[in-house]
């Protein structure tokens, strides 16, 4: 039976300065979605991209992911611990940052750059979607060394499954690798072969929002419930499930939409 090895989250101590492998993992999806975005840059230059525009939409998307990030875990997931300890709601080198939250914000923040730049806000989208999955990755590893959003019990004869000596002793599934896995590789994988070629405005989006939600939706049977503001589950179904079933509705009425529009 495997078990948690229960990192330090410190990664790095230079005396008074800690840094944190949590926060050292954002700092990596920051640095991948910089990377790429200045090689999918130069090859649409026709379009307008050039590698410099990235920096400022990476500047936008930090802020939009941080603050959107945080309100969402703590008005979506644990609004009732974080309202009984306001003072913990901007301790994000601790852990829990949601996703559907850092969407919005980074939604919002995108339309603010389009806004700024003269640029259609799809064509914004379209741009920056294959470029989001790996930084998911990033984080799902930092909440596995953190050992947080442990997974749901699993067959004692399951290989990889894995004790969470913080929680329990049943053996559980590593869910957190799970997601890293489908929402963070499996995804960028589709969108980067998918936004390869020219698609209609907003199709890349589309799939975005349909592939992220599917993904979460499945590795969601395989992750402890959180909370949420429903409840642990309503009608069998968790809050990510919940926030999940939104974003494929909405990407696959942007394909649609794209498509026909085309």
């Amino acid at each position: 039976m495997l078990i948690h090895p229960q990192f330090d989250p410190v990664a790095i101590a230079i005396g008074p300065l800690a840094v944190r492998w949590y926060g050292l993992m954002y700092l990596i999806a920051f640095l991948a979605f910089m990377l790429l975005g200045r090689y999918r840059a130069r090859q649409n230059v026709l379009n307008g991209w050039l590698p410099r525009d990235v920096d400022d939409l990476l500047f936008f998307g930090v802020i939009g992911v941080i603050v959107g990030g945080r309100l969402g875990e703590v008005l979506f997931f644990q609004p009732g611990y974080y309202f009984a300890h306001p003072l913990e709601i901007p301790a994000v080198w601790k852990g829990g940052m949601s996703f559907h939250g850092g969407f919005l914000g980074v939604l919002a923040a995108v339309w603010y750059y389009a806004r700024k730049t003269d640029r259609a806000w799809l064509d914004v989208t379209d741009f920056i979607a294959p470029l989001i999955p790996l930084g998911l990755a990033a984080g799902r590893i930092g909440n596995f060394i953190n050992g947080e959003l442990w997974g749901r019990p699993a067959d004692p004869g399951l290989p990889w499954a894995m004790i969470f000596p913080q929680v329990d002793t049943l053996p559980r599934h590593p869910s957190q690798l799970y997601q890293a896995g489908l929402e963070g590789l499996a995804l960028f994988v589709l969108l980067w072969w998918f936004a390869a070629r020219p698609r209609p405005r907003g199709a890349v989006s589309g799939a975005f929002l349909i592939g992220y939600g599917v993904f979460r939706s499945v590795a969601e049977f395989f992750r402890n419930p959180d909370e949420g503001i429903f409840g642990v589950l309503t009608f069998g179904i968790s809050m990510g499930q919940w926030l999940s079933l939104p974003m494929i509705l909405a990407g696959a009425a942007l394909m649609i939409w794209s498509y026909r529009r085309r």
